[in-house]
């Protein structure tokens, strides 16, 4: 007596008569996904360079950006908002100023706590920590990584903080 069992699951390697094309079709039809996955990380991964390597401010009539490590470094000034731009990993820090008061507007925007404020010449200075920017630096004990400034008619903005006067 000759048990007959079939095996569950098991794929021919050889096609039977009038099957020729189902195996590789299969095989194509991985092959596609695969590709469409693989496409679909690198277009993600593409969308994430930019938006890490993004200006963090956006809608200023003057932006600059500080390469190098102190406020010594190499300032480039840009007229109009500098958003559409991918900065270079050179870049150490960023500055914008924009027209009127908008401190409460970027501390909101920004989810900004306020570690401690400090007043000269009409101008306001707010320094903060915000978990949407980068890392910081220590001032009084407390990691600052954006600086805003108001006064005289207009705001400026800074991370980790402001150089100089705007």
């Amino acid at each position: 007596m000759q048990s007959r069992r079939k095996t569950v699951g098991a794929v021919s390697e050889r096609p039977q008569s009038g099957q020729s094309g189902s195996v590789r079709c299969g095989k194509s039809k991985r092959a596609a996904k695969l590709v469409a996955v693989l496409l679909s990380c690198l277009v993600s991964a593409g969308v994430l360079f930019l938006l890490w390597h993004a200006p963090s401010f956006a809608g200023a009539e003057r932006y600059t950006l500080f390469l190098g490590e102190t406020s010594s470094a190499e300032a480039i000034v840009l007229d109009g908002d500098a958003l559409p731009l991918v900065l270079p990993s050179e870049v150490r820090g960023e500055s914008a100023v924009f027209q009127g008061d908008r401190a409460e507007e970027l501390l909101r925007a920004y989810r900004a706590r306020v570690l401690f404020t400090e007043e000269a010449a009409g101008t306001i200075s707010y320094y903060c920590y915000s978990p949407y920017l980068g890392e910081g630096i220590f001032l009084d004990g407390e990691c600052v990584n954006l600086h805003i400034a108001a006064g005289r008619g207009q705001t400026a903005a800074g991370t980790p903080l402001l150089f100089g006067g705007f």
